[in-house]
């Protein structure tokens, strides 16, 4: 193992903010001790994509180089079986792959590896589509690609997930009018008031009991804790999805009470599964062809690591993951094959610290 910096010890004892690793990650990362890394992101080689530039001396051949997609697979696997053991039992890692044309068939690589995890006992928490919003193509028999998957894998059901940090502020609030509390998108309650005192469908004691849960939306509207609402009563709405009770707990929720109500409450809204970030960085331009958009690594950090947490890419490149990590007051440690890439990596690294308290 070839140390770049700093020790990796001195970072999994809070003595350092970072390490760069120059080697094999499979061969460092069985070095490391159990659970002792909070967050894992990192976006591997894609197979065959093209030749990426080594230094380190090996002699083996490297991650995206081999010849068919099941060695790419179980490589990739192997390596993602050290990151599971040195990840914590509430650690979280995200994973970015690209698809591959070859013999005109798409191979579907990224879900090779992603089903091959969850037979070795991750689970997959979030497929992210990454909507690169722009592309160019060669092929005129078929649609431009301009997406790639994120994937989010735990070990354990329960996990670190800081909801709140993340969360996107509703632009409206509720407004008083006329006397009466309006949600950000006009709903006062008095259709669904109506509803459940005409209602042939509830019983008495449910028209009471719905009557008195929409009056404490009402009321959490007006004290600033809810910015909207919608409601749904036997008889008049549908669920979203399903009718099914075994299905939809909603669907049972109408079953068993005849009502629920949907919050959207003032904290706000978890992103969703779709990102529109364009991958362009600065350190991409005559370094490296694979960087990772600072963007994109936001709120995974934000999401899945503590303050102060250890964030590692065991394919890292230009240090993208490590000096985002480092600009978020989190730790961070790299590991690439190129001792070129690594020395770019520090050289990114240390314009943060020269700039700001991370170090």
């Amino acid at each position: 193992m070839d140390n770049t910096n700093i020790n990796i010890e001195d970072v999994l004892e809070n003595k350092a903010k970072y390490s760069i690793l120059t080697g094999d990650c499979l061969e460092i990362l069985k070095q490391l001790p159990d659970k002792c890394i909070d967050c894992a992101i990192t976006s591997p080689p894609y197979w065959q994509q093209r030749k990426y530039q080594h230094d380190y001396n090996y002699d083996y051949i490297a991650i995206g180089e081999e010849k068919n997609p099941s060695e790419y697979v179980d490589n990739l696997v192997n390596i993602f079986s050290e990151i599971k053991r040195v990840l914590k039992d509430h650690g979280s890692f995200w994973l970015n792959l690209g698809d591959k044309y070859y013999n005109k068939n798409l191979m579907g690589m990224p879900w090779r590896v992603a089903i091959a995890m969850q037979d070795q006992g991750w689970i997959l928490r979030n497929d992210i589509i990454w909507d690169q919003m722009k592309g160019t193509q060669s092929a005129k028999d078929r649609f431009r690609d301009v997406y790639e998957h994120v994937f989010h894998f735990v070990k354990s059901k329960k996990y670190y997930y800081d909801d709140d940090a993340i969360r996107i502020k509703p632009e409206k609030k509720a407004e008083e009018k006329g006397g009466k509390i309006i949600s950000a998108t006009g709903v006062s309650g008095k259709k669904y008031y109506q509803q459940i005192k005409e209602s042939e469908l509830l019983s008495e004691k449910e028209k009471l009991n719905a009557l008195k849960a929409l009056d404490e939306t009402i009321e959490e509207m007006r004290e600033g804790l809810v910015v909207d609402f919608r409601m749904a009563i036997r008889g008049n709405q549908r669920t979203l999805h399903s009718d099914n009770t075994k299905i939809s707990g909603r669907a049972k929720e109408l079953l068993d009470k005849g009502y629920y109500i949907m919050k959207m409450r003032s904290n706000g809204y978890l992103p969703s599964n779709i990102w529109r970030i364009v991958p362009e960085d600065k350190w991409r331009k005559d370094a490296h062809y694979a960087v990772f958009p600072e963007e994109l690594l936001l709120n995974p950090i934000k999401a899945t690591c503590p303050i102060n947490g250890i964030v590692i890419d065991p394919f890292s490149g230009t240090g993208s993951t490590v000096s985002t990590a480092l600009k978020m007051n989190r730790r961070g440690i790299g590991i690439d094959l190129s001792e070129h890439y690594n020395h770019l990596a520090l050289k990114r690294i240390k314009q943060i610290d020269t700039n700001s308290d991370s170090k």
